[in-house]
């Protein structure tokens, strides 16, 4: 069986090709609708684009997750060390912000801060600034004390009076 319709769209287009001609010796100029080939080529276009653009912000978000979530992480570590450390300033008698701290004022500050952050800090938020001894140790760099005061003189008697008090209110829960 063969084929009608190739001579069909021939003499349609010899038809429309004719027409025009006419036309165009009566009034000189054509009018061509070409708003709807536009807005279909545009419509055509969209719908090939939206899922290519889905894609790419797709591909952005995850390769930046990454390091967006390890900044907001440090960034609320730094913000509870932050805030333990001015709560047990202001807890701790004798102890005043600006100030240099002594040895044993400045154990109990640390103590205070760690116990604060044990008690009232989201578990996960804890361990991502490295449980009781992680905290009390960046609470240590950060809290201003005497020339004296190292590691082994503050900061330890303050982790062990902070896993103290932390036991006691476990066993007490």
């Amino acid at each position: 069986m063969r084929d009608t319709r190739l001579p069909l769209i021939g003499l349609l287009a010899c038809g429309l090709a004719l027409a025009a001609s006419e036309a165009q010796a009566e009034t000189a100029s054509v009018v061509l609708p070409w708003g709807d080939a536009v807005s279909a080529l545009l419509q055509g276009l969209a719908t090939a684009t939206v899922p290519l653009a889905a894609t790419a912000i797709t591909a952005l978000v995850a390769r930046f997750a990454g390091p967006l979530r390890l900044l907001v992480t440090s960034t609320l570590v730094e913000r509870l060390v932050r805030n333990v450390a001015d709560y047990a300033l202001n807890a701790v008698a004798g102890a005043v912000k600006g100030k240099a701290l002594t040895v044993p004022l400045g154990s109990a500050v640390i103590a205070k801060a760690a116990q604060r952050a044990a008690d009232q800090a989201p578990d996960w938020l804890l361990r991502q600034a490295g449980g009781i001894e992680g905290l009390a140790e960046k609470v240590f760099r950060t809290l201003p004390l005497e020339e004296s005061a190292n590691v082994g003189n503050t900061l330890r008697p303050a982790i062990e009076a902070a896993r103290r008090i932390a036991g006691t209110a476990k066993r007490g829960a």
